[in-house]
């Protein structure tokens, strides 16, 4: 896929503005007191794996590396600005009005890639006026496609690789931007296909659309002249024929407009019908109807799909389904009756899927919606973007929750593989300015508990290669390749920590270098506070004396 045909969700709406006003009044200090132009190094990262798992899926690099190639405020942007800050001076606006990314240097993890807490997932390295306004734009647009992509491979794994997903989210989604960015993501985390017609207008095909029929359809008819010039196929009379098969199998208690409504979407969808089958009553009505069409359809050399259920005990209803497409299909001789596609949709989540597998069911495909597009089990990640490096200084912010704590320096992640080239063992967090780990090398490292530890890899991947120097150098995630890339994953890493209960954490390790900088960092900077405390805590006591 070439970069111009990479579908965009909203050029409109991603623009400099789609900014918190803070990242452009700090631009505006910075640039008062001469900073603007200051080497900065911002790091974007996570600080815990979301849905109480032990792995992250990374998203959204592309979308955020393709914002910043064409990133320039625009007369209209400046002169809102200059209404919103009047005590600006003119200069500053024709500093933002030459503003670029042309400058800038971006490491990434390429999307699909496994991504655990603490690592970059984007390095930016700039001009600090220019790295610090885009900050919120950069969130927006990594953290939301990283979640669902997650929660759609957590899906996957749920529901198993024979069965086929398609999104249903768009009228769910957080606005038509959410819907369909969310459908373009649940897609790269191993979905086949969505409902959302815009998705696969803008991916030129690439991304395969779907559509059943909704309840409306089916009750909207009420008697046979509803059917009009579409009551015949192929010269047979599809109502004749329906209730000659209604007769004989005896089924004539079924809803007989939802016969109609079956046989009138099946005239005008002869190979792609699968029909919507508890408007009235799943298993006495529904899946009958729909069997009374399939044979008139035999008639005249056509195989419909199947079915979509909606309700009810999903695990129940379609064994009973396809127990009846069986006895059918051997009374009518019709072997491939059996395999009729049973599609489930109706609030399917993680734990539902789970639930399915242990339970047994015959569901074919899952149309899946809310649970998927709002994240509903986490609707956040948590993502943040955090000052690691100032000229060349590293910078660290404290905070007494030690997991808030950040990671001084420009770094890279390495990927090591010890025993194996395709299992991962362990990731790296090192300073880039450190020798990169070698394959046949020992390389030593420092665990979280503080426990120095030496390995010998076996192959050693860079995780975040330079992606974006003054314009884009990655190239976007094809369909294709983002499920091969994200199979090999779930094949190759420990199934340990892919699991759902009790999940094993994925080894991450510090560099020597890194550790002994984080050690210092906190010395230097802890002291002064310790002190800082101390003396506040005594003025308070002496406060409290004097009223007494």
């Amino acid at each position: 896929m070439e970069v111009r045909d990479y579908p965009v969700i909203d050029e409109y709406v991603v623009n400099p503005l789609l900014t918190d006003f803070y990242e452009i009044t700090m631009a505006y200090r910075y640039w008062k007191s001469g900073h603007a132009n200051d080497t900065a190094v911002f790091e974007l990262f996570f600080r815990k794996n979301p849905f109480h798992g032990e792995y992250t899926v990374n998203a959204g690099t592309y979308e955020a590396l393709l914002y910043l190639s064409r990133f320039k405020f625009t007369s209209e942007h400046l002169k809102y600005i200059q209404a919103v800050m009047p005590y600006a001076e003119p200069e500053f606006f024709a500093y933002l009005e030459a503003m670029d990314m042309g400058s800038v240097k971006i490491h990434a993890v390429r999307e699909g890639k496994f991504i655990f807490p603490k690592e970059p997932a984007l390095t930016l390295e700039g001009p600090l006026g220019a790295v610090q306004i885009i900050e919120s734009t950069i969130i927006n647009l990594t953290s939301y496609p990283t979640l669902v992509c997650t929660n759609a491979v957590r899906m996957r794994v749920a529901a198993g690789r024979k069965t086929k997903m398609i999104e249903f989210g768009l009228r769910r989604g957080q606005g038509p931007v959410g819907a369909t960015m969310g459908a373009k993501y649940a897609i790269m985390g191993t979905f086949e296909g969505t409902a959302n017609t815009l998705l696969g207008f803008l991916s030129k095909g690439e991304i395969p659309i779907t559509g059943t029929m909704a309840h409306s359809y089916v009750i909207s008819f009420t008697n046979e002249s509803d059917l009009g010039e579409l009551r015949k196929l192929k010269g047979i009379d599809l109502v004749d024929r329906a209730n000659h098969y209604r007769n004989e199998l005896n089924w004539t208690h079924t809803n007989y407009s939802e016969l109609l409504a079956f046989l009138n979407y099946a005239s005008c969808n002869v190979e792609g019908y699968l029909a919507l089958v508890d408007s009235y009553n799943t298993i006495e009505s529904g899946v009958k109807n729909f069997l009374i069409t399939a044979l008139v359809l035999a008639e005249v050399g056509v195989k419909p799909v199947g079915i979509r259920l909606d309700s009810g005990d999903l695990s129940e209803l379609s064994k009973a389904a396809r127990k009846i497409f069986t006895e059918v299909g051997e009374r009518y001789n019709k072997p491939y009756f059996k395999d009729f596609t049973i599609m489930a949709s109706n609030e399917i989540h993680e734990d539902l899927l789970y639930d399915l597998q242990k339970r047994g069911h015959e569901i074919d495909n899952f149309g899946i919606g809310t649970n998927l597009i709002t994240c509903l089990k986490q609707p956040a990640l948590g993502m943040v973007y955090k000052l690691v490096s100032i000229n060349g200084t590293p910078r660290i912010k404290l905070s007494e929750d030690i997991e808030k704590v950040t990671l001084p320096g420009l770094k890279s992640i390495y990927r090591v593989y010890l025993e194996d080239a395709k299992k991962p063992s362990f990731d790296v967090i090192a300073l880039r300015d450190e020798e990169t780990p070698k394959e046949g090398k020992a390389v030593e490292v420092v665990s979280k508990e503080k426990k120095k530890l030496s390995f010998t890899p076996e192959h050693v991947e860079l995780l975040n290669p330079l992606a974006f120097d003054g314009k884009v150098l990655f190239k976007p995630l094809g369909v294709k390749e983002g499920r091969e890339l994200i199979f090999d994953q779930l094949d190759n890493f420990e199934p340990a920590i892919i699991q759902k209960e009790n999940p094993t954490a994925y080894p991450v390790y510090y560099s020597v270098k890194l550790y002994a900088l984080l050690d210092l960092s906190l010395i230097h900077i802890s002291e002064p506070t310790r002190q800082a405390e101390i003396s506040y805590a005594v003025f308070c006591l002496k406060k409290k004396k004097k009223k007494k």
